[in-house]
């Protein structure tokens, strides 16, 4: 059995978007619950993106990408995807290095260049 969805776009409030923050250190027994979490937020709100306010982690470690990873598999399954808000410096590193990619708030999304940047080509360049 299934449900139509409703006609148009559903409506996202660009200027407060669901947010969940992490609360320093998450045990094991606790990420069920923020998966669920995750996807009552994306129901709830019909927000394809949940923000998740990550600065209450502490340093960044394995648990923290097994959350990490748990959350955005709860989006995806829940047709959305999760970015990260306020992430300790070293947690970016730790994802690339374990492989996963994960949207910054405040960072350029890939193939847009910064805000103020420019490309230029001089005459002489030759062709790549």
């Amino acid at each position: 059995m299934s449900s139509a969805r409703p006609a148009g776009l559903p409506h996202v409030d660009a200027e407060n978007p669901a947010v969940l923050v992490l609360p320093g250190p998450v045990r094991s027994d606790e990420v069920p619950g923020l998966c669920d979490e995750v996807r009552a937020l994306m129901e709830g709100s019909g927000a394809r993106v949940v923000v998740c306010d990550v600065g209450g982690l502490g340093p960044p470690g394995l648990a923290a990408v097994d959350l990490l990873a748990r959350l955005e598999l709860a989006a995806r399954r829940a047709g959305g995807r999760i970015r990260l808000r306020d992430p300790d410096p070293a947690l970016p590193a730790l994802l690339d290095l374990v492989g996963l990619r994960f949207q910054m708030e405040g960072q350029a999304e890939e193939r847009e260049p910064p805000l103020g940047v420019e490309e230029a080509v001089e005459t002489g360049d030759p062709a790549v």
